[in-house]
């Protein structure tokens, strides 16, 4: 394994820029490269529109559970006994997430308002929750590793934001079932609705409905390749979080930084994915060597090595910059999904920081504080997006209608430039409809 190491001088540098190009480019699946992977799921989707839970049941025999049958709906009863399965420290540790996550995302809720003019006009915005909101969650390695944190992410804000219906998707193991403590964690959000369908046919479920699975408003979650196009394909028919790709951290750090947290903390990243990117960004070329030691030597040592390795080796680097102001230009043009500030001075560094999905400051922030347990929401945006997007949210759930209620002096005051501007556009019905009015 040789993560590489970057002497660059300037945020312009070409090698850099080569770099950074690349990161943005990889398993991304708006790109041209990922056609082949569209059209399948294209033909997927059309699939379980005309064959609906036929379709499901199909293709989830072939992929994931061989015998199994309908209804893919998880009982009450069994997500009960999943519950009581679990000890009550787990079942402590997923409710005290829940209450960290709950609050953090409380504190985001939109108010409608109004405005009123002096000639009685009413001007204002109503936030409303959408009726239906359906949750990817991944199964994990063949549903042994239960992505509980993804059903907190996903379904707590929903309800902070005031969705009634929440239907949670999920790939079920080679025997049908879902794992416990999956099942237990939905329970405990008193989550009543949940699917053993997985893949982009889930997906496309959630987007156009079947018998058994009742269409959504939006789908959030994160997922592979295949139900991200899923998602990309279906947008429009329904809102969704964001087109997500492969996961990255970004460690800004000085001399006084600790090496082997920060190897620690960049491997987090690395074991998620082959695709994943873990970068250094230093000003200081001796810490960047302390942390390439550290980086091969945690590495060996990880049961998900081959992974992070491979990640390490295609999509990571060590960047040495001149200085601090060119180390956050840096950041800023990598715009990435996680960012942590272990510097001296970390709040000094954040009103540079203009895109990142999370920043994480001090050596005591690292990623997965705030992937299980502080609050903010885990679902960001990658490939740079995090240029023009937003982690997923309580706002993810919701959408906003403009009211208007004009007086009647406003509307006569204003008839004969409303008919001017309509005419110009050529639209005379609209003319005539406000002047009839004047």
């Amino acid at each position: 394994m040789a993560c590489r190491i970057l002497n660059i001088k300037s945020s312009a540098d070409a090698e850099a820029l080569a770099f950074f190009q690349r990161l943005a480019e990889r398993g991304n699946p708006a790109d041209n490269s990922g056609q082949d992977v569209e059209n399948k799921v294209r033909a997927i989707i059309d699939d379980v529109r005309a064959r609906g839970d036929e379709a499901l049941l199909e293709r989830t025999r072939q992929f994931d559970a061989p015998e199994i049958e309908l209804p893919l709906a998880v009982s009450q009863e069994e997500l009960a006994r999943a519950a009581a399965s679990i000890s009550g420290e787990e079942r402590s540790i997923i409710m005290e997430a829940a209450s960290h996550i709950r609050t953090f995302h409380e504190a985001q809720k939109d108010k409608s308002w109004f405005i009123t003019r002096e000639d009685g006009s009413i001007l204002g915005q109503k936030v409303e929750p959408v009726d239906r909101a359906g949750l990817y969650v991944p199964g994990g390695k063949g549903g042994n590793t239960p992505l509980i944190s993804s059903m907190l992410m996903g379904a707590i804000p929903a309800q902070v934001a005031g969705v009634k219906d929440i239907a949670v998707v999920t790939p079920p193991r080679a025997d049908g079932t879902l794992n416990p403590y999956m099942l237990a964690a939905a329970y405990l959000l008193d989550i009543n609705e949940v699917y053993r369908v997985g893949g982009p046919w889930s997906i496309a479920a959630l987007a156009y409905g079947t018998k058994e699975i009742k269409a959504v408003d939006v789908i959030a979650g994160p997922g592979n390749i295949f139900v991200t196009t899923a998602k990309k394909l279906v947008q429009g028919k329904v809102g969704i979080d964001m087109i997500a790709g492969p996961s990255e951290i970004l460690v800004l750090a000085d001399e006084g930084a600790n090496p082997e947290w920060l190897a620690a903390d960049m491997l987090s990243q690395a074991e998620h994915d082959a695709l994943a990117s873990s970068v250094l960004v230093t000003p200081s070329a001796a810490l960047a060597e302390r942390v390439a030691a550290a980086l091969e030597r945690r590495c060996s040592e990880l049961p998900r090595a081959d992974i992070a390795r491979a990640a390490l080796d295609d999509w990571s680097a060590l960047i040495v910059v001149p200085d601090m102001a060119t180390a956050v230009e840096i950041c800023n043009l990598i715009a990435p999904e996680h960012m942590e500030v272990c510097t001296a001075s970390p709040w000094d560094i954040l009103p540079s920081i203009r895109h990142a999905g999370a920043v994480f400051l001090g050596q005591y922030s690292p990623e997965p504080v705030g992937d299980y347990y502080a609050g903010p929401n885990h679902v960001l945006p990658t490939l740079g997006t995090a240029r023009h997007s937003s982690a997923l949210s309580v706002q993810t759930f919701c959408k906003r209608t403009s009211v208007i209620a004009a007086s009647a002096e406003f509307t006569k005051r204003h008839a004969a430039s409303i008919a001017r501007l309509a005419r110009l556009e050529g639209l005379e019905a609209h003319a005539q409809s406000v002047e009839l009015r004047g």
